[in-house]
């Protein structure tokens, strides 16, 4: 059995709806059940096999800048933040 790796993932509210409507659309096409999670790795899977594209680049690096933004606001506003162990 290949190694496995739990990955926490953060999505918005938006992108985790579009999944679930596919997943929604998957299970009814396939008359299978299909899971948000299923959904999630086979779009990784076909993601990761497009890696070349400069599309799939742009989006890595819209989803870069907008975390740098999101850490520049919490640095900014002094939120708080759990301290780690």
């Amino acid at each position: 059995m290949p190694y496995e790796a739990k990955v926490l993932l953060s999505l918005s509210q938006a992108a985790l709806d579009r999944a679930r409507v596919l997943a929604g659309r998957a299970t009814i096409t396939l008359k299978l059940p299909v899971s948000l999670q299923i959904v999630l790795r086979a779009l990784i899977g076909e993601g990761l096999e497009s890696a070349a594209s400069p599309r799939f680049l742009a989006d890595i690096e819209n989803q870069a800048k907008a975390v740098r933004r999101q850490r520049q606001v919490v640095g900014r506003t002094g939120a708080d933040r759990e301290p780690r162990s």
